[in-house]
């Protein structure tokens, strides 16, 4: 087929605003916790970007699009990009894009899937476990759900779809991030008090930077310069205005105050819950949609948090996972080739079965994100460890694992760095006296 040169650049401005999402959850992320871990939350996401970069490059890709051995894993064709084309496409996934751009665009989901679990780990991770972690999730989860789904493997022969990662993205995240607060544990002096954000402008100014770049994760997913790219971005936008709001409401009700944290988590859970359905969905029915996942993801976080205490520092679990599940299934109901002729239909559109197809795909991808990574990270607890030791969470991850802090001046530095010092040498003491 021939490249259309509409549709390639409109994916290099895509790909462009999906990777603007990753420094923007770093400032999301940081501006919600504590000052004294700013600088780690950073150094996570960009190492990160960089890390899972390359392994994409030199065979995630291929095992996540190549042709399908028995609809398990691609096969091993395109490791280190090995014949994909720079002027022609790879027609079985996007016929009028070069082959490069389509795996740049696919690149951007790689690196950000497993960085979105850094709000769940926040504040008590160790580095290097850390390093190890995205990279076995990577290689366990999200490559074998991708090649499920968008691969042609087996939940795409079943009828699964997930137009940009509700699924393979969101679901798969929010119950590997409640596995992973499990498994690590709470902060230490777990309550309201280390749940206060240092800057609240940092925060909204991620969540905007993210809302933004969303258009290009969500309609980017169209792979063309479409109508159906057109309302896919109305439709993201209508269903995040809507879930900011209910959680705006929510917030007020329950604390007589309306909060400005509540109203961008709102915001990320509608982005976030509508991500699946976005490119099968009328504005009207992203409307209805919306309020769903505003109720019900709000409703997660009060039941993780405060009911069960789970330490899901920044309640991934219910602003992806929750609202993931949500959107996932809401395919089920709204679908309509009539927005979508590549799509699917859905309930109200003559097909019931879709509904429980879509259930099957985010009971894999539920099951496969909770279970595999509470399997990970019980082996890096028990080989090399996952959490740092009291001093080094008292200090802050910035000083202790990083040397480097986001905001002191220099005697504050020095004073930090002199205090996290003298606090593990009365510790060595301590030991040698036992």
């Amino acid at each position: 087929m021939v490249l259309d040169s509409g549709d390639t650049a409109w994916m290099l401005v895509a790909g462009s605003l999906v990777l603007l999402m990753i420094p923007a959850l770093g400032l999301f992320e940081s501006g919600l916790l504590r000052k004294k871990n700013t600088a780690s939350i950073f150094m996570q996401i960009f190492f990160g970007l960089a890390l899972l970069s390359v392994m994409w490059f030199v065979f995630g890709f291929s095992v996540s699009f190549g042709p399908s051995i028995q609809g398990l894993v691609g096969n091993m064709d395109w490791v280190f990009l090995k014949d994909v084309p720079y002027d022609a496409p790879l027609e079985r996934y996007a016929p009028t894009i070069p082959g490069v751009l389509f795996v740049k665009f696919q690149l951007m989901f790689a690196a950000i899937t497993p960085l979105l679990l850094t709000g769940a780990i926040a504040e008590r991770m160790k580095f290097s476990s850390f390093i190890i972690f995205i990279v076995a999730w990577s290689m366990l989860i999200y490559y074998p759900l991708v090649h499920w789904i968008w691969g042609g493997g087996w939940l795409a022969d079943l009828g699964v779809v997930d137009f940009a990662g509700g699924i393979v993205i969101h679901t798969s995240v929010g119950m590997a991030a409640l596995a992973a607060a499990l498994v690590l544990g709470r902060r230490r002096h777990y309550g309201p008090a280390i749940m206060i954000p240092h800057s609240i402008p940092l925060a909204v100014l991620g969540s905007s930077l993210l809302w933004l770049g969303w258009f290009g994760f969500n309609a980017g997913s169209a792979l063309a310069s479409s109508g159906v790219a057109g309302n896919t971005v109305i439709v993201t936008h209508m269903a995040s205005s809507v879930s900011a709001l209910i959680w705006a409401g929510l917030s007020w009700i329950r604390t007589g105050k309306p909060s400005v944290v509540a109203t961008i988590n709102g915001a990320i859970a509608g982005l976030a819950g509508i991500t699946p359905a976005s490119g099968f969905v009328s504005v009207e029915h992203s409307f209805i949609i919306g309020i769903a996942i505003g109720v019900i993801s709000y409703s997660g976080v009060v039941l993780f948090k405060e009911k069960l205490k789970i330490d899901d520092a920044l309640d991934v679990s219910s602003v992806h996972g929750v609202a993931g599940i949500v959107g996932s299934l809401a395919i089920g109901i709204f679908a309509s080739t009539a927005i979508n002729p590549g799509g699917v239909d859905g309930l109200l559109f003559g097909n019931p079965d879709q509904l429980w197809i879509q259930a099957v795909g985010v009971g894999v991808a539920g099951a496969m994100g909770f279970g595999g990574t509470w399997v990970i990270l019980q082996i890096i607890k028990h080989l090399v460890g996952i959490r740092v030791s009291a001093e080094v969470e008292d200090a802050g991850l910035d000083i202790s694992e990083h040397a480097e802090s986001a905001y002191s001046e220099e005697e504050e530095f020095k004073l930090d760095m002199d205090t996290y010092t003298d606090n593990l040498k009365d510790k060595d003491e301590m030991f040698r006296k036992k």
